[in-house]
C-alpha cells in the first residue's frame, strides 16, 4: 500500500513538481494522490491535470462558509485515504476540522530557518526581504508540522542556505527555492518510510 500524499498549493506549484518528480523515482515510498488549490487558475492544478492526478478547487467561491470549506477539505482527504498533507505555498489557514482529523500529519515547507522570519504575512518574497533587512548570513528552508498558528509547529527538518553579500531578494529566493524542493522531497520520503516501518 503506497503512502498517499495530498499537496495543497495556491500558485505556481513548483514544490508540487518537485514532489511528483520524486514520487516517480523507482525508490519512492510515496505517491501524490491529490492536489488541492484555492486558486482555480493555479499552476498546481495545471500540473495535476497534466499528470492525471486527482485535483480539487476548494475556495471561498466554491464554499462561502469557512466551516463548510474546512469540512469539504477534510472529506476530500479522508475519501482518498490520504496519509500526509503537504501545504506548499498554500496561502490559506487550515481549518479546525482538518487540523483535528489530520493532527500531526500536516506539514508545511517555509523559505526560512524557522522560527526566524515566520508567522503571519511571512510568505514569498517578504521572507527574503526580512532576511536581508536583518543582515542574516544564513537562511534556508524548513519543514514543520502545521498547527493553528502560522509557522509555529515543531520543525521536522531544515536546510541551510548561505546569504551572499551580493544577494538580492530574487537571487536569495531562487537558491532557497532549490533547497526547499530537495528538502521537501527528502522529508516526505523519510516520513513515508517511517510510516511503512510501523
Amino acid at each position: 500500500m503506497s503512502f498517499k500524499v495530498a499537496v495543497l498549493a495556491s500558485h505556481h506549484g513548483s514544490n508540487l513538481r518537485a514532489l511528483t518528480a520524486a514520487a516517480a523515482r523507482p525508490e519512492s515510498a510515496f505517491e501524490v494522490a491529490l492536489v488541492v488549490s484555492n486558486n482555480s487558475a493555479s499552476g498546481a492544478l495545471v500540473h495535476a491535470r497534466e499528470l492525471d492526478i486527482p485535483w480539487l478547487h476548494l475556495s471561498g467561491r466554491t464554499h462561502p462558509d469557512p466551516e463548510q470549506l474546512d469540512l469539504a477539505l477534510l472529506a476530500a482527504l479522508t475519501d482518498r485515504h490520504v496519509d500526509l498533507v503537504v501545504t506548499a505555498g498554500y496561502l490559506r489557514k487550515i481549518g479546525p476540522f482538518t487540523l483535528s482529523g489530520y493532527g500531526g500529519r500536516i506539514v508545511n515547507v517555509h523559505p526560512s530557518l524557522l522560527p526566524r522570519h515566520g508567522g503571519p504575512g511571512m510568505h514569498g518574497l517578504h521572507v527574503h526581504e526580512s532576511v536581508l533587512a536583518a543582515g542574516d548570513t544564513v537562511s534556508g528552508a524548513s519543514v514543520h508540522q502545521v498547527t493553528a498558528d502560522y509557522d509555529e509547529g515543531p520543525v521536522i527538518a531544515r536546510r541551510e542556505v548561505p546569504v551572499l553579500p551580493t544577494d538580492t531578494v530574487e537571487t536569495l529566493a531562487a537558491r532557497v527555492l532549490t533547497a526547499e524542493h530537495a528538502l521537501l522531497a527528502e522529508t516526505v520520503q523519510a516520513l513515508a518510510i517511517a510510516h511503512a516501518d510501523h
